[in-house]
């Protein structure tokens, strides 16, 4: 129960510092035709990922409730491109190469289908 509450707290964090970051990076570009907001959280999600999980697994510097809140609650919620990145460069540097091209290709894939799919359904609740 201690890990979930961990998470919980971290996601907040993570959901209304994307939603800050994302806004004000957005509002700043004065850019409607390119997602800069996105891409300034991915970017920098993937960045601390890095950082965190090399501290934590590299270097022991923090345990498993540290990673919890940060890493799962914090991250996951500011951006989930940081755990993706973060999964398949683990791929890459364990010599599975056709696995992380499968799961670039797959989870980019997926991905945007999904969005274009949910925005289809509603369109055509809608019409």
């Amino acid at each position: 129960m201690k890990h979930v509450l961990l998470v919980g707290i971290g996601g907040f964090i993570g959901a209304v510092l994307r939603y800050s970051v994302s806004g004000w990076v957005q509002s700043w570009t004065r850019s409607v035709r390119f997602p800069y907001g996105t891409l300034t959280v991915n970017v920098l999600g993937s960045l601390i990922i890095g950082i965190l999980l090399e501290l934590a697994e590299g270097r022991s510097a923090f345990g498993p409730e540290a990673r919890a809140l940060l890493v799962i609650g914090l991250l996951g919620a500011f951006t989930t491109f940081s755990t993706f990145s973060s999964e398949t460069l683990n791929l890459l540097q364990n010599g599975e190469n056709l696995a992380a091209g499968l799961n670039l290709v797959v989870q980019v894939t997926m991905g945007l289908a999904a969005v274009w799919g949910g925005r289809a359904l509603v369109q055509g609740l809608w019409r």
